[in-house]
């Protein structure tokens, strides 16, 4: 007899939606969310197909957490408290087995950012991960992507190149020694939304933006936001010591300033305020407009969707 909808659902997924925000999770027509006093509620979704955003030979478990990480990055980037999450999933057939494998990812991640899953749909057709993340703001607090005031520094956190690094390398262009290929195909499989940093940046950074689709691009919707130039110097762009086992300095820059998928944030802060934990300044604010850097690489603009 052919599994159904909810016999999925409630099988490998309705464990997971417990949480101290939700008065209602899976099994009804709606989740019910409840939101602290003087506080708002932020929200973002994320689509991922397979043979576009991931490999179709990516392994179901770290599909799972990917798309909930890539997801919850867009709440780090608000500085957002994650309460709850849905997921709507299609699939070309019911298969019990990546069903399963697939869920222990989605349950990792539920555990790692402490975001229940409250509810979601499945339906038939090319594997695609839609995931729906709703956070809670303070009322008079936001990181948003205009706020960029010039003399203000330019941070990102974490290191920028592994995830294109580590698609390098699953294309066959590059060949890395087993231990910095295991850690790039890491930072590719299993990226780690800055949550917790995106909340610690609450009132102390002027703008914010997660790494989707590379610094240049990203960093290049702040300042059309904030109406100003965001000046990058090469030098300072924090690379992994896998990614520098590169021998070309010229790919590993390109990678780190395009390449995208890192999933750390970009961010300004005034200049008296300390550098936040795992940040590095890598530029500054000033007058102007667009992205500027300091070295004359033909780079690309970074991930186009269409």
């Amino acid at each position: 007899m052919p599994t159904s909808e909810f016999d999925l659902i409630y099988r490998y997924f309705s464990s997971l939606g417990a949480g101290p925000a939700v008065d209602l999770s899976v099994g009804d027509d709606c989740a019910i969310l409840r939101l602290e006093p003087n506080e708002r509620l932020a929200t973002s979704v994320d689509t991922m197909v397979e043979g576009v955003h991931f490999p179709e030979d990516m392994f179901p478990e770290d599909i799972g957490f990917r798309a909930v990480s890539v997801a919850a990055s867009d709440l780090a980037a608000m500085g957002a408290r994650p309460i709850g999450m849905t997921v709507a999933l299609t699939l070309p057939e019911a298969d019990e087995f990546w069903i399963n494998t697939f869920s222990q990812g989605i349950a990792q991640a539920v555990s790692e950012y402490r975001l229940p899953l409250v509810g979601g749909d499945t339906t038939r057709g090319p594997l695609t991960i839609s995931v729906q993340v709703m956070g809670a703001l303070p009322a008079d607090k936001a990181l948003l992507r205009e706020g960029a005031q010039v003399g203000d520094l330019v941070y990102v956190s974490g290191t920028l190149g592994d995830a294109a690094g580590a698609l390098a390398f699953l294309n066959g262009e590059w060949h890395p020694e087993p231990d910095a290929a295991e850690f790039l195909l890491q930072r590719f499989h299993r990226p780690r939304a800055r949550v917790e940093l995106g909340r610690e940046l609450l009132g102390k950074a002027t703008s914010a933006i997660d790494i989707s689709d590379g610094l240049l691009a990203d960093a290049g919707h702040i300042a059309a936001a904030s109406g100003v130039s965001i000046d990058i110097e090469c030098g300072r762009v924090p690379l992994s010591s896998a990614l520098n086992s590169h021998p070309d300095s010229e790919s590993k820059l390109k990678w780190a300033l395009s390449g995208g998928d890192d999933y750390e944030l970009c961010l300004t802060l005034p200049e008296e305020v300390p550098t936040p934990e795992g940040c590095t300044r890598i530029g500054r604010v000033t007058k102007g407009q667009g992205v500027k850097v300091d070295q004359d690489i033909d780079f690309t603009a970074g991930y186009q969707h269409f």
